[in-house]
């Protein structure tokens, strides 16, 4: 894939609107619960942000390292080093889904419909009910990350040499989707047909449900750390390259046989993606601190947060009606900024 810098100082730029947030402490994910912006740290707690707030509210989660999150706009539900998994809702209040009764570490989390939730320790990945059923499966290595298909009771789960698609509630084992390597993350395209994972080579690697057909997608210049689809599904926003890479998912054969969309290219490595909820618009962060709006279709560029503190941007997140974005970085500086 080729590349070329591109002078982000011709872009429109929307700085000035930003609000900016003291979070004092670094952040790892964002969430909106509602109208309230959620900022995950790296240690203990989540702040809470209403519009008419200008100090967010504290709420302790977790005796220690934060390590995984999800959100689904009503709920969080974190992951931390004390063995807990630990829910939260707009108001405030929190819940301790889960226990590990040896104090394993929860490093990774999913959300699915009808309030459930997955998690994992180790090789061992467990689902919980709204009515608090827990099952679990043993993998055959660490479990790299975890993803709800859209329809069914069922868990994508990516582990070394591959991902599992498992069923909790039949007692079948799961199924195995084999490819040689460490798979570290995992994500299922909205409509079901597609999985893809990042890997420890800088590289994804997919499957078409249908037919177990791979999908090889190379070219990055580091490890992907961060995709997530676009409105739609009609492709997938990734990380690990000096610009956007976005793969189209729209036919029937993914991304088999095309090239990717190139866009936003900079100078410095694109860390964070994060897709507007309804529109063909990217929110892109970069390892120097540049927060980019990205417009698919022609590539028209918005600037949100300029690159002058030169800090990696460590977070993004949507509001669900797509009017607000916050941001955060990894020197503790955080904004919102109101496009409605």
């Amino acid at each position: 894939m080729s590349c070329y810098v591109s002078d982000h100082s011709q872009s429109v730029s929307i700085t000035e609107r930003v609000s900016t947030v003291a979070t004092g402490a670094p952040v790892i994910a964002i969430h909106f619960l509602k109208d309230k912006v959620a900022f995950v740290l790296a240690e203990e707690a989540v702040l809470l942000l209403a519009p008419d707030q200008e100090v967010p509210q504290r709420i302790a989660l977790h005796d220690g390292g934060i390590l995984a999150s999800a959100g689904d706009g009503t709920r969080i539900v974190t992951g931390g080093d004390d063995g807990k998994v630990v829910e939260i809702d707009a108001s405030g209040a929190t819940r301790t889904v889960f226990t590990d009764p040896k104090g394993k570490w929860i490093d990774q989390i999913a959300l699915g419909a009808d309030g459930a939730v997955a998690w994992s320790a180790g090789k061992v990945a467990q689902v919980a009910t709204r009515k608090g059923e827990v099952k679990s499966v043993e993998l055959p290595s660490s479990v790299g990350g975890l993803a709800f298909l859209p329809k069914g009771f069922r868990l994508a789960i990516a582990h070394y040499n591959g991902a599992s698609l498992w069923f909790p509630n039949a007692q079948a084992k799961p199924e195995f989707l084999e490819w040689k390597g460490s798979h570290l993350g995992i994500t299922v395209s909205p409509d079901g047909r597609f999985i893809v994972t990042t890997m420890q080579e800088p590289m994804l690697h997919g499957w078409r449900l249908a037919d177990s057909k791979h999908m090889r997608m190379s070219g990055y210049a580091t490890r992907v750390r961060s995709m997530q689809w676009t409105a739609g599904g009609e492709y997938l926003a990734t990380g690990g390259s000096d610009q956007l890479i976005l793969w189209p998912f729209s036919g029937k054969d993914g991304p088999m046989g095309k090239q990717p969309k190139l866009l936003a290219p900079h100078g410095k490595k694109l860390v964070v993606v994060a897709c507007h909820p309804t529109q063909p618009v990217v929110a892109a962060g970069y390892e120097d601190g540049m927060v980019l709006l990205v417009r698919i279709e022609d590539g028209a560029e918005v600037l949100v947060h300029s690159a002058e503190l030169n800090t990696p941007v460590t977070a993004l997140g949507w509001s669900g009606d797509g009017n607000q974005l916050a941001f955060a970085c990894e020197d503790r500086v955080a904004g919102v900024v109101d496009l409605a």
